[in-house]
């Protein structure tokens, strides 16, 4: 019986139970609640993470945009570690899912056009028209750019979505084909199995760069309206 490849997108049970519940308690092992006169390597490291992600973002921001600082950092480490933690086996990927990307993506969106209208309305008026625009073409410009700025919100959910799900599929094909050589002949295995740790770790990277593209373009939509 062959299996459907969008299964491994339904959350797995174990006894009736989600997985999903347990893997979302394995960070919570990275986290010592000890009280330390020094701190650890880990929460060393932490802490630098989140110092360069934070100067990074208020290099790219006005002193007002800058207070959006904290929730996007905040958004960054929850997109990383749900994408991270979709490769572990019998979890969900939650940013597989095009409703829970849309979720995410709709409100940031309005919120940066919203602040956009109520600091400068001028300027953001004027993103709606570009300059230099033929007289008898401004009604086609304007709608163009309405079109596009209501189409981003869309764009951040579905290229998480796409490169998300695309990723697990393949991933998904690969090893059942290593399983099916395995069984044939182990030496024909070796190839299949190399190219699916090639895949792996591609995917590894692609979760982490998701991430900090999905909060760079929040970025950018905030540096226009700020």
């Amino acid at each position: 019986m062959n299996m459907n490849m969008f299964e491994q997108f339904a959350s797995p049970e174990l006894f009736h139970t989600p997985t999903i519940i347990l893997s979302i308690m394995v960070p919570t092992l990275l986290i010592h609640n000890k009280p330390k006169l020094l701190k650890n390597r880990m929460t060393t490291a932490m802490l630098y993470l989140l110092k360069t992600i934070l100067l990074n973002m208020a290099n790219h921001l006005t002193l007002s945009g800058q207070k959006w600082c904290r929730i996007l950092t905040s958004l960054l480490l929850f997109i990383l570690v749900s994408n991270l933690l979709g490769l572990m086996p019998y979890t969900l990927t939650t940013t597989s899912q095009l409703s829970m990307n849309m979720a995410l993506a709709i409100p940031l969106w309005a919120a940066t056009v919203i602040t956009g209208m109520m600091k400068k309305p001028t300027a953001s008026l004027a993103h709606m028209l570009p300059e230099g625009s033929p007289t008898p073409l401004i009604p086609f410009m304007i709608l163009i750019e309405t079109i596009s700025l209501i189409m981003r919100p869309l764009a951040l959910g579905v290229r998480l979505t796409a490169n998300i799900t695309a990723g697990h599929l393949l991933i998904t094909m690969i090893s059942s084909a290593t399983l099916a050589t395995i069984n044939m002949h182990i030496t024909l295995s070796i190839l299949p199995m190399t190219l699916l740790l090639m895949l792996t770790l591609l995917e590894l990277a692609v979760a982490c760069i998701q991430a900090y593209v999905f909060v760079l373009l929040i970025i950018l939509y905030l540096q226009e309206n700020t």
